[in-house]
């Protein structure tokens, strides 16, 4: 008796051309999104990096600034200048130093902004009122340090003081700038004035990169 055998073809195993097609365009897809997304992550940091450098130059610059009210000078000290001026992109004032073994000498010290680069200037610490008086005219550069660059990319600075009586902070005036470090304020009832002292200093600065300023407030303490 004859028996019919019956052929079977093996089964195919693996991917088929279409299938392997599907798989690298799958990957190719994944592999561009992750791309974008590792990429993001690192402008991010980038750009995080540079802002946290920013604001950390402008709070040492803050530090030095808020060293430098904390020792300014009482009127009476130096009668012949105002122990603190201060202006739009401008601010002057005298300073106690306190140095180990040496008495207690005064100091002019200027802070500006000028080609978008915030800076300070010092005089020599002296006990000389002459040549602190040559010093806080800032016509004499023997007098004065080099500039010291604090900060670059600022765009403004704007300044406004209170005084002590004051209920809120007054900005300096562009028409007359200069601001001592006693405000005159006019006596209800009176045609006279009396002086008031300023007690603080609120600094703003603008940087070109941030769309709002960084803002520091100081307490003059001498004042």
């Amino acid at each position: 008796m004859l028996t019919r055998r019956s052929s079977r073809h093996p089964r195919q195993t693996g991917l088929t051309l279409i299938e392997l097609l599907i798989a690298i365009t799958v990957l190719a897809v994944v592999a561009v999104l992750g791309w974008r997304g590792l990429d993001s992550i690192v402008r991010s940091r980038v750009a995080l990096t540079a802002e946290m450098e920013r604001t950390r130059g402008v709070q040492l610059a803050f530090a030095q600034l808020e060293r430098d009210c904390a020792n300014i000078i009482s009127p009476e000290m130096f009668p012949n200048r105002p122990p603190l001026v201060a202006e739009q992109q401008r601010l002057v004032l005298i300073r106690k130093v306190f140095t180990e073994n040496q008495p207690v000498r005064l100091q002019v010290v200027a802070y500006r902004v000028r080609n978008g680069v915030l800076s300070r200037r010092e005089s020599r610490p002296t006990r000389d009122l002459t040549e602190l008086d040559a010093a806080w005219l800032i016509n004499d550069d023997s007098l004065i340090k080099e500039e010291v660059a604090l900060e670059a990319g600022v765009s403004a600075m704007t300044i406004r003081v209170w005084a002590s009586n004051a209920t809120t902070w007054r900005p300096v005036d562009i028409n007359a700038p200069q601001m001592a470090a006693v405000a005159t304020t006019r006596v209800p009832g009176t045609a006279t004035s009396t002086a008031v002292p300023l007690t603080g200093l609120e600094v703003s600065l603008q940087l070109e990169s941030a769309a709002s300023p960084l803002i520091k407030v100081f307490l003059l303490g001498a004042v």
